[in-house]
């Protein structure tokens, strides 16, 4: 069982990385990919990021900056495991700086962060400093924009992940932009959704702060329960959610809670 990602924005290169575990990084399965875009990219002036990417002029600087520092293989100096660079509201409730070597082992293996440049990203997979949404209408040698660019590698690589198993099943916590990249009709898993929703008001709402967070929760709690079936999922119970059975489908895990903490 494979679990979807969005990676983040905001990224963290301050923290440092525990030495046990920068020697177990791992390079990226898609860098050839990744720097046909870094080329494209670096053809494009500060103006022209901060149009393509709804950017200030300071971050499309500093993001012209990192394209040009990318390297196709990576350094300790100059990367950092994935799973440890994303930082934001889904990677707060991931807290991956906190799980233990084995936890880390084992999200190498079954956690898959989706990324507009890199395509699917392992858990320690070495992640350099960029900034690009899937979402971006970059043109490219393969269409108009990232879905063209990566068509049905992604799902066929997460095919490949699989291949082993007798019925493969992808848990989709990542967003419609990311998740659009993965589940696509090549794929051949099952696809479980995880809906996380709060009350407010007089009724039970997806308010994206709380949603987005769990999403990183419900990852570290099926990291450290070493959850492999959907079924393993139904017992999640971090900060307040709980399993709304009647809500919920086969296919669509619904959880829900009355008061977020303080």
């Amino acid at each position: 069982m494979l679990f979807l990602l969005s990676p983040a924005k905001t990224l963290d290169y301050d923290t440092r990385v525990p030495a046990a575990i920068a020697r177990k990084a791992t390079d990226p399965l898609f860098t050839s990919q990744a720097a046909e875009l870094i080329a494209v990219l670096r053809r494009k002036k500060p103006v022209e990021v901060a149009a393509l990417m709804e950017l200030s002029d300071a971050l499309a600087a500093l993001n012209v900056a990192r394209y040009a520092a990318w390297q196709p293989e990576a350094t300790p100096a100059h990367s950092k495991p994935a799973v440890l660079a994303f930082a934001g509201d889904v990677y707060e409730g991931l807290d991956a700086n906190t799980l233990k070597a084995a936890d880390l082992a084992w999200a190498q293996d079954h956690v898959v962060i989706l990324s507009g440049l890199y395509g699917a990203l392992r858990a320690l997979d070495r992640l350099q400093p960029y900034r690009l949404e899937m979402g971006t209408a970059l043109t490219n040698a393969r269409g108009r924009d990232l879905y063209a660019f990566w068509g049905d590698a992604v799902a066929a690589h997460l095919n490949e992940r699989q291949a082993g198993e007798r019925a493969p099943v992808v848990i989709n916590l990542a967003s419609q932009e990311y998740s659009k990249v993965a589940l696509r009709p090549a794929l051949r898993a099952r696809v479980v959704d995880c809906q996380f929703e709060d009350w407010k008001g007089d009724r039970y709402k997806v308010i994206s702060f709380f949603a987005k967070r769990a999403r990183g929760l419900m990852c570290r709690w099926a990291i450290t329960h070493r959850a492999r079936k959907p079924a393993d999922l139904e017992g999640f119970d971090a900060e307040g959610y709980a399993l709304d059975r009647a809500a919920s489908a086969p296919d669509r895990l619904v959880f829900r809670r009355r008061v977020a903490p303080q």
